[in-house]
C-alpha cells in the first residue's frame, strides 16, 4: 500500500464567484463532517475554459437526478458541488453532466451521474448512516476519483482503493486540487479491501463480480452497509446491498446495473 496522502479541504475556483446551484431541499440533512464545507464552496464555483458555466449545467443535472427519483438533500448537494467534468478527458467535457458513463481509460469508465447518486443514497439509508453523515467509508474503485469526491461531502473519512497504477494516479491528480482532507487514495488489491481502516460504516464497489468477496463482510461494522455490483443467475449484473446485523447479513437484490468486471491483484 502507498502511504495516503493528506488533503486540507479547499476547492478549486477560478473566475468569479457563480451563484449557488438550487438543490431540492438542500441545507436539510446536509451532512457536517471535514467534506461538507467543501460543498458550499464548490456550488459557488463557476468553471471557465470549458466552454460552459458548470454551476448551471450541474444544477440541471441535480434537477433531473431529483425528478428521477433522488431524495437526498445530502446526495444531492454533493452532486451539485463536485464538477464531473475535472474528472473526465477534455475531449469528453462537454459530455460530462449527461447521465452517461464516459471512458477514462484502462478499458474503464465513470459511472453515470444517476448510479452514483442512487449508491450514495442507498448508504446513506443504512442504520449506522448518522444525521451528520456516514462515518468511514471504504470505495472499491477508485477510476477517476469522482466517486470518491462525492463520498468525501457525504462521510467522515473516505478510503479508496484502486488496482490500476494508471488511474490511481490519474485520481490523485483529478482530486489533489480539491484537497479533501477526509479521502485516502490507496494503490491495491480491492478485492482483499483493508483491514487496516475497519470496520466500516460503508462498503461500496465500482466493479461486478460472481460473489461478494468474504474480506469485505468481514471488514463492514454491524449496522454498516455494503452496496455492490454482482452477477447473479444468468450472468445479469444487480445491484446488491448487504447489511450487516447482529443476527448476520442481510441481502437484497435491487435493480439491474452494468459495470466493469471485479479483478484482483495490481496492475
Amino acid at each position: 500500500m502507498q502511504r495516503r496522502p493528506g488533503f486540507p479541504a479547499r476547492l478549486p475556483g477560478s473566475g468569479a464567484p457563480a451563484p449557488r446551484p438550487a438543490v431540492p431541499g438542500a441545507g436539510a440533512g446536509s451532512p457536517k463532517g471535514a467534506g461538507a464545507g467543501l460543498g458550499q464552496r464548490a456550488a459557488a464555483a463557476t468553471a471557465v475554459g470549458v466552454g460552459l458555466d458548470s454551476a448551471a449545467v450541474r444544477n440541471r443535472m441535480v434537477q433531473k437526478l431529483a425528478a428521477g427519483g433522488i431524495t437526498s438533500p445530502a446526495v444531492l448537494q454533493a452532486m451539485a458541488a463536485v464538477e464531473r467534468h475535472r474528472f473526465v478527458d477534455s475531449g469528453l467535457v462537454n459530455q460530462a453532466y449527461e447521465d452517461t458513463s464516459l471512458p477514462i481509460g484502462l478499458g474503464q469508465t465513470i459511472s453515470k451521474p444517476s448510479v452514483v447518486a442512487r449508491m450514495c443514497e442507498l448508504l446513506l439509508a443504512a442504520e449506522s448512516a448518522r444525521p451528520s453523515g456516514l462515518g468511514r467509508v471504504l470505495e472499491i474503485g477508485t477510476g477517476c476519483g469522482y466517486q470518491a469526491a462525492v463520498l468525501g461531502q457525504l462521510a467522515r473519512e473516505v478510503y479508496t482503493i484502486e488496482r490500476l497504477r494508471g488511474l490511481h494516479d490519474k485520481a490523485r491528480d483529478n482530486l489533489r486540487p480539491f484537497r479533501l482532507a477526509n479521502v485516502h487514495l490507496m494503490l491495491g488489491d480491492g478485492m482483499l479491501g483493508y483491514a487496516k481502516g475497519a470496520p466500516y460504516a460503508a462498503i461500496i464497489a465500482a466493479a461486478g463480480g460472481d460473489a461478494v468477496p468474504q474480506e469485505w463482510c468481514d471488514q463492514l461494522a454491524v449496522g454498516g452497509r455494503l452496496v455492490a455490483p454482482m452477477a447473479v443467475a444468468g450472468g445479469q449484473q444487480m445491484l446488491l446491498v448487504i447489511d450487516k446485523t447482529p443476527h448476520g447479513l442481510k441481502q437484497s437484490v435491487l435493480e439491474p446495473v452494468h459495470f466493469v468486471p471485479l479483478k484482483s491483484g495490481i496492475a
